[in-house]
């Protein structure tokens, strides 16, 4: 059992890591999730998935025993509403970019970045602006007035 849940877990990270590589921003955001859902896995896998027992500790004992731990199936369903969530959002603005840009193709969206010689860019930081850490000189207050 174990050994078909991690070869499930690879070949969806697989997968995800793929898609995620693709130039077609869709298949980018579709393996992100991909790899969300192997990540899930294999957090429900460390929950002792083999045990049909109900996760309570029994009168006078300290310990769960063979039951499953309730943890990791938290963790997990938390994780899914979150990542659900995070890939609609994704997929919305992905939809508004392809439409407002006119391509899906992730190195025909660089026209968004300027130029280098656009004036309008962050200037480089100038190491005269940089502060001392600490201080190795009492002229050093001088320098920077």
């Amino acid at each position: 059992m174990i050994l078909w849940l991690a070869l499930t877990v690879g070949v969806t990270i697989a997968a995800g890591t793929y898609l995620a590589l693709s130039r077609d921003v869709f298949r980018c955001v579709i393996g992100l999730s991909l790899m969300g859902a192997g990540v899930n896995l294999a957090l429900f896998a460390s929950g002792r998935i083999g045990s049909a027992q109900p996760a309570v500790v029994a009168l006078g004992e300290t310990a769960l025993g063979e039951a499953a731990n309730a943890l990791p199936q938290a963790l997990v369903l938390t994780a899914i509403v979150i990542g659900f969530a995070l890939l609609c959002f994704a997929l919305a603005l992905v939809l508004r970019l392809v439409q407002r840009a006119g391509t899906d193709d992730a190195l025909a969206l660089r026209q968004a970045e300027p130029h280098p010689d656009d004036p309008v860019k962050p200037p480089v930081a100038d190491p005269r602006h940089e502060p001392l850490h600490p201080p190795s000189a009492p002229d050093a207050l001088e320098t920077l007035r």
